[in-house]
Formats: C-alpha cells, sequence, structure tokens
C-alpha cells in the first residue's frame, strides 16, 4: 500500500485541508510541514502551527511532522542561514534583479521538495511505488497546478480542486472558522520577495523589528554584492531599497497590489 501524506504548508489551504481530514471529508492521516528553518519561516506561521494546528491534529488523530533540512553531519541548515553564511554568494531566494527580472532560485526545491522527498524515501516511497502527495492548491490559484513538476517518488493530487463545488481561498477560511480555529496568517518566509507589496507595508506596521531584520537582509546582500562588483537586488520589484519601496505600496491604488509572481510549487504559500 502506498504512503498518503499532504504537504502541509503552514497557511489557508492547508490548514482547511487539515480540517477537512479531521472531519474524514478527505482521506489523509499524514501532514508534513517542511520548516525552513526558525529563523526563516514567518514567526507568526511558526506560532499557529504550536498553538494550533498541532494540537488540533493530535486532537483528530493526525500526524503532522515537522521536517527540516539536514547536513551531513546532522545539524540543521535554514535558509537564513545559507543566505547570510560568511562568504557567502548565492542568492536562493526569488530576489529582484536591477532590471526588474525575478533572479532564479532554489529556496523551494532544497528547503521544501527535497526535505520532504528525503522523508517519503526514508518511509518507502519510490518510483514504482510512489506516495500520494495531497498539496495545498485552490481555485484561484489553480494555475499553479501546471507550474508543479512531480517527482518520480510522488503523485501529487489536489483535494481542494477535487472537492465538490472547487475550493477558494475564502471557501478555506470558512471552512477553519467554522471548525472553531482562527485562520492562519499567509505563510512564507519574512524575507520573501514574493510577499505583496500590501503585505511588506502591514509588516512594517504591525512587526516593525522583523520588517527592519528584512531591510538588514535586503541590505547585507547587497554590500556582498558590491564586493563582488555586482549590480544590487531587491525584495520588491520596485527597484530600490525595501523601507522607500513600502512607500510607494501605500500609495498604490486599489486593485493594483497584485501578486508579482506566485512560488510555482504547492509547498509555499499554502
Amino acid at each position: 500500500m502506498s504512503l498518503r501524506v499532504f504537504s502541509y504548508g503552514g497557511g489557508v489551504q492547508s490548514t482547511a485541508a487539515l480540517v477537512l481530514a479531521a472531519q474524514g471529508r478527505i482521506d489523509f492521516g499524514v501532514f508534513l510541514f517542511a520548516n525552513v528553518g526558525d529563523d526563516s519561516e514567518d514567526p507568526a506561521t511558526l506560532a499557529y502551527l504550536e498553538r494550533y494546528a498541532k494540537p488540533y491534529a493530535a486532537l483528530h488523530g493526525i500526524q503532522l511532522i515537522e521536517l527540516h533540512r539536514q547536513r551531513r553531519d546532522g545539524t540543521r541548515e535554514t535558509l537564513y542561514g545559507r543566505l547570510t553564511k560568511s562568504g557567502g554568494r548565492s542568492l536562493p531566494i526569488p530576489v529582484r534583479m536591477s532590471n526588474g527580472a525575478p533572479g532564479t532560485r532554489s529556496c523551494t526545491a532544497d528547503f521544501k521538495i527535497k526535505v520532504i522527498g528525503r522523508h517519503l524515501k526514508a518511509t518507502g516511497a519510490t518510483a514504482d511505488n510512489p506516495a500520494t502527495v495531497g498539496v495545498g492548491i485552490s481555485l484561484d490559484e489553480i494555475e499553479r497546478v501546471n507550474n508543479r513538476r512531480a517527482e518520480p517518488y510522488e503523485r501529487p493530487v489536489y483535494p481542494l480542486l477535487d472537492h465538490t463545488p472547487p475550493l477558494r481561498r475564502h471557501d478555506c477560511a470558512r471552512i477553519i472558522a467554522a471548525a472553531g480555529l482562527p485562520v492562519p496568517p499567509k505563510s512564507a518566509c519574512w524575507f520573501c520577495p514574493f510577499r505583496r507589496p500590501a503585505t511588506w507595508a502591514e509588516t512594517r506596521r504591525d512587526r516593525p523589528e522583523l520588517f527592519q531584520r528584512a531591510c538588514d537582509l535586503e541590505a547585507l546582500l547587497n554590500q556582498r554584492r558590491t564586493t563582488l562588483g555586482k549590480d544590487p537586488v531587491w525584495l520588491t520589484r520596485f527597484n530600490r531599497p525595501l523601507a522607500d519601496a513600502v512607500g510607494i505600496a501605500q500609495d498604490m491604488l486599489p486593485g493594483f497590489d497584485t501578486d508579482d509572481a506566485l512560488c510555482d510549487n504547492g509547498a509555499c504559500f499554502t
């Protein structure tokens, strides 16, 4: 019998899937959360995981397993740690280049997909007997399905899309609230360049210390690039430091503050 697991992102869609599983409406008894680092995940996501998601899962007999990227010596590697390590040159996150184009990235692959993949293979998933992996993509983000490349050891399925009727993000929020849980914040690393401009503005208003950390990270990356003779990179599309970019975001008309891009895998922002 093949494994059945759900890739838990810590946000609205995958938390709705957790509720549906607890109610017996979808068949998943194991949820896997790939934590890219306690210093990297949004603190609000980690707080929700500990205060609400894990107790709810345990109450309903569901395993919610937290996974981490391990180095060969057994120590944990975090995404923020990789970005800030002394002498580091790589940019594994999707920063905006000076010409406005998004940079290449490896964060989702290295800290989400491969981490979950190692767990699946260690627990019996193979190309001949792939694991069924639930992914929390809702109808309003259906384009992400076509961008997700399946690994040989997995067979992705989309319970929110297979639901009758297919579920949108607001439907997921309603399901969570009806179960007596608070609706979680949108999950992502606190420094992710895929964050919407309005989200950056909210972070500066509500969590100024976290916002300053993001500004400091952007400055560190550019100090290193200046030393290497390279153009600066940015955490937003506005081709300027984050603190200045947020002012532009606050002046944007309603409807113009849309996602620049979406992570092309269901492991983030779900």
